[in-house]
């Protein structure tokens, strides 16, 4: 028997990617969408959208305990992927599965860094410990629970080489600046393949109360190693401007937000090493590639290919 599984924050950046994927892999699907956010016509096409594919629309919000305890009672499993500033409003999900009992699992919003084993340095720093309040709430509670680490999403990370604050929708031809000596591994994934990997977990029982890594062998690259790629894609070398980790966090304190959150992860990622940092612990954690071969992820190489 596959699950029911509710979405939270389904119009979201990777929420969206969630809704589709958990429809589309046989799961009875059910979105939770704020009715005020159908204003946004971007949105209320997405939702006619999850419509098309089956997905139960159901109108509710965090912060609204009626139309969220309604919600959970009708799903096995619960994934989370609200935005930074709801973070923390996660604490109504772990109150109203503890007092419903019926769920079996729990995603919370987090899709990134090991939130407990981070490296990072402020703006970035807050959300993480944020995160990491809201496992020990999980533990606290003694729901049952997966937390999902990503590394960065391909399309936000690699489309860009990295240069992240810069939202680049397509890699630069002309010149690129490296963090620091731009050899530390950082770890990338399409949203596609998260997607693809989170829904194997949902009803694993070795994810369960556990880390599920994302950690594909040919998506754990450098900087250098991503320009590198690009370079002999398009027969043509970059300019490059080094940039040193002294101006790096001066960057970071002149940049007003939410842009200095973005130049912070350039730091963590790609001159910490935040997400390569350390080795996983197998009584706490497991890693999605060596769990489940037969998805066929999308390499940082070949997710390059469609710019040239």
């Amino acid at each position: 028997m596959t699950s029911k599984i509710l979405v939270i924050g389904a119009t979201g950046n990777i929420g969206k990617f969630i809704v589709e994927g958990s429809a589309k892999s046989g799961h009875a699907t059910f979105a939770m969408v704020r009715e005020a956010s159908l204003s946004d016509p971007v949105k209320a096409k997405l939702v006619e959208s999850f419509r098309d594919l089956g997905v139960t629309i159901l109108y509710g919000s965090l912060t609204d305990k009626e139309s969220l305890v309604k919600a959970i009672k009708l799903v096995d499993v619960v994934i989370s992927a609200v935005g930074r500033p709801q973070i923390l409003d996660q604490i109504n999900i772990i109150e109203a599965i503890k007092e419903l009992g019926n769920v079996k699992r729990f995603l919370p919003s987090e899709f990134g860094n090991d939130v407990d084993r981070t490296v990072a340095i402020e703006p970035t720093l807050s959300e993480f410990i944020t995160k990491a309040q809201l496992r020990r709430a999980i533990e606290a509670a003694k729901i049952p629970y997966t937390y999902v680490v990503t590394g960065c999403f391909t399309g936000f990370f690699v489309s860009c080489l990295g240069q992240c604050h810069l939202r680049l929708r397509t890699p630069p031809r002309d010149k690129v600046s490296i963090y620091d000596t731009g050899n530390v591994k950082a770890i990338v994934n399409t949203e596609e393949d998260i997607v693809a990997y989170t829904m194997k977990a949902v009803d694993d029982p070795r994810t369960l109360n556990k880390i599920l890594y994302i950690h594909p062998p040919k998506n754990i690259v450098s900087q250098n190693d991503m320009v590198g790629l690009w370079e002999r894609k398009i027969g043509k070398t970059l300019e490059k401007t080094y940039v040193s980790e002294e101006e790096l966090l001066k960057n970071i304190q002149e940049t007003q937000p939410p842009m200095d959150f973005e130049v912070g992860l350039i730091h963590t990622v790609l001159v910490k090493g935040d997400l390569t940092s350390f080795t996983i612990d197998p009584s706490s954690g497991v890693e999605a590639s060596e769990l489940y071969p037969e998805v066929k992820y999308t390499s940082v190489d070949e997710f390059l290919n469609q710019f040239v």
